[in-house]
């Protein structure tokens, strides 16, 4: 189960061969997921020759191996972990039963709406990042890109070929419907507004792929807890593809912050003007830039109240984040969470039944483990003897989705009134001033060793090669 069978038209270690009637399912839909890529994938990167690593086993020792290989001939394949030996759902009303190697015909029309939606996320981030390679940093930042953009092709294959085997001619017009929408587009946009957002320039992308990432790791944890079990399996291999990715993010804007504060100490100033007279990114833009994504990426995780999350929690189809790992009788019935309310204009908790606040509960944890990031990049900050420190804003700050959707909240967690927001609102979020001068210093660099101004340099290279290696052969 281990291995992956690369002799296949369609990689896999799912013995795709012996139901043919599937593998003919998904070798007709192939070909339409190549012409998606070939239209919304990276931009002119078809003929590149790009340094990359490739799943060839699921064992967490030694899954991946590296090579050269032209993006569209990329060996996208469907994995998932072995299955556990008598796994039993361990939360909600199925609590103690055996897991499901079939979809449970109940719930048929809410997994399939759960692995739908996640589906829809991979395929949107790629077209959303598809005109970053033209303007890249350096070498190292673009196979950076170019390894999101192909794993999150491969988390596609993940959700369509569970789509395929197990929903019918259902399954088979929503893998169809992957590949129509497109993000940001009016007609017919992607289903979550995070991912309709654009990602105009790479620090919007470092911001994208260490929090928007983050939530998707959130999500697949919490659906690895799945009893439904290929899709646990199939969630438990994305997660070990996903670390990659937020690591792209929390170390890009590592080497943004290091960058701006090795100049601001080699001008001795800290004044934005004078900072971005010199090509780099001001401190305070990149908190307009955190504020920003990091309040977009808490909408994901949907309304503090919700009956669909106690329904998918209470069915078995999706728990909490380390469900495992909790102390309480895993069915929450008879539980309670705080979650934020506005009353005379205050931001007030109140107490609410458990199981309809489990967003919340996952929005929280999300947002503990984003602090870590944010603290890290601090300590650059404060090792470079600059009195500034990047704060994740109020949780009720720019949120558009939920009890607190449209109220105006200031950073530090004030309801204001909209004067005040008018006012002050260019501090809080990236205006198009900022946006305009990130967008300024986005030339391309892509001499071997060689980085944007902006940017330092990365600590190691990737899989143990120089930093000077060369990571696309453009041809």
């Amino acid at each position: 189960m281990s291995s992956i069978n690369y002799a296949d038209k369609i990689p896999n270690n799912v013995n795709l061969s012996e139901d043919r009637t599937l593998q003919r399912a998904l070798e007709h839909w192939q070909p339409n997921y190549l012409q998606w890529w070939r239209d919304m994938g990276p931009e002119g990167s078809h003929d590149y020759e790009v340094y990359l690593r490739t799943a060839v086993s699921v064992d967490p020792q030694g899954w991946a191996q590296f090579g050269y290989v032209r993006m569209p001939e990329y060996r996208w394949g469907i994995f998932l972990n072995p299955p556990e030996p008598g796994r039993k759902i361990h939360f909600g009303d199925h609590l103690g039963e055996d897991v499901w190697q079939e979809v449970p015909g109940e719930h048929r029309a809410n997994l399939r709406r759960i692995i739908v939606t996640q589906g829809d996320t991979e395929p949107a981030s790629v077209e959303q990042q598809r005109h970053l390679g033209l303007t890249c940093p350096s070498q190292y930042d673009l196979r950076n890109l170019f390894q999101v953009n192909v794993e999150e092709g491969r988390h596609l294959w993940a959700m369509v070929y569970l789509l395929h085997k197990y929903f019918g001619r259902d399954g088979r017009e929503e893998a169809e419907a992957l590949l129509e929408r497109r993000s940001g587009d009016r007609d017919n946009p992607r289903i979550l507004g995070a991912f309709n957002e654009k990602t105009p320039d790479w620090l919007s992308f470092y911001m994208f792929t260490y929090f928007t990432d983050r939530d998707g790791k959130f999500q697949l944890c919490a659906l690895a807890e799945s009893g439904f079990d290929p899709l646990a399996r199939t969630t438990r291999f994305m997660l070990t593809e996903e670390a990659h990715h937020m690591f792209v993010g929390e170390s890009g804007v590592a080497r943004v912050i290091q960058r701006t504060c090795e100049v601001m100490n080699q001008l001795k100033t800290d004044e934005p003007d004078k900072v971005r007279a010199a090509g780099v990114i001001d401190l305070p833009t990149i908190q307009r830039y955190l504020n920003f994504h990091f309040s977009v990426t808490i909408d994901l995780f949907g309304a503090d109240q919700s009956s669909n999350a106690a329904t998918f929690y209470s069915s078995g189809l999706k728990g909490r984040f380390e469900e495992g790992k909790r102390n309480d009788d895993h069915r929450l019935q008879h539980d309670t969470y705080r979650i934020l309310d506005v009353v005379d204009g205050r931001l007030v908790e109140k107490e609410v039944p458990m199981l309809n606040a489990l967003n919340e509960v996952l929005r929280d944890d999300y947002i503990k483990d984003s602090i870590g990031g944010v603290e890290r990049w601090n300590r650059i900050i404060e090792k470079a003897g600059i009195p500034f420190r990047l704060q994740v804003p109020h949780k009720a700050f720019n949120r558009r989705i939920g009890t607190l959707a449209g109220v105006k909240v200031s950073p530090d967690g004030r309801v204001v009134s909209d004067a005040e927001w008018n006012a002050h609102v260019g501090e809080w979020l990236p205006t198009e001033e900022d946006r305009a001068f990130v967008a300024s210093l986005m030339g391309r660099v892509v001499e071997p060793g060689k980085f944007a101004n902006w940017i330092a340099p990365p600590v190691m290279g990737i899989n143990r090669q120089p930093v000077n290696f060369e990571y696309v052969r453009f041809n």
